[in-house]
């Protein structure tokens, strides 16, 4: 049994039992734990990579833990949703890798703002007002919402009661129809 088993037990059962500062110390108390174990379980993984394992872990304890039994050691089974979290972070990699390719040699970017003009042409704003006019009123609200003033998708789709995925349709289409009208206008 490790050596802070028998605290975690008592915590874990207060919070099974809805005692949410228990939950909260509990978490608080394993999270640095859970960090250095994922660091150690982790082969060659980046700061970023191991703290997505850490917070799945939590959201893991989080939805999983009912299933703790109170009459058996805390740490193993805490172990277990820590192992599965790594190996599934380490698959994720995995196809990252597969599908990403290392470049070393580094983008050139021109701090004289004529050497960038091809690259990214500027768009009057009287066209752009003009294109997004000829969107269909369900991509012009899209565009508007969440491209121009920024609204996040799920308060946009609270907001007009669209859903987030016909949102993001919408958006897509939107952006294409855009392009291809002002691609015309060059």
């Amino acid at each position: 049994m490790h050596q802070d088993d028998s605290k975690w037990v008592s915590l874990m059962i207060a919070a099974q039992n809805g005692d949410q500062n228990s939950y909260a110390r509990l978490l608080c108390d394993l999270t640095p734990l859970l960090r250095r174990l994922a660091r150690q379980g982790w082969l060659q993984g980046s700061d970023a990579d191991i703290e997505d394992v850490v917070q799945e872990t939590l959201l893991t304890i989080h939805l999983a833990r009912h299933t703790y039994d109170p009459n058996r050691p805390f740490f193993p089974w805490l172990l277990t949703l820590l192992r599965r979290r790594i190996a599934d972070g380490v698959r994720r990699r995995s196809r990252t890798n597969r599908r990403e390719m290392v470049n070393n040699a580094l983008d050139v970017t021109f701090i004289d703002c004529p050497a960038n003009i091809e690259c990214e042409p500027s768009v009057d704003s009287e066209v752009l007002r003009a294109a997004i006019n000829r969107l269909t009123p369900g991509q012009r609200q899209a565009i508007e919402l969440l491209k121009q003033k920024e609204i996040p998708l799920k308060e946009a789709s609270a907001m007009t009661g669209v859903s987030v995925a016909a949102l993001k349709v919408a958006t897509h289409r939107a952006l294409q129809r855009l392009r291809t009208l002002l691609a015309v206008k060059k």
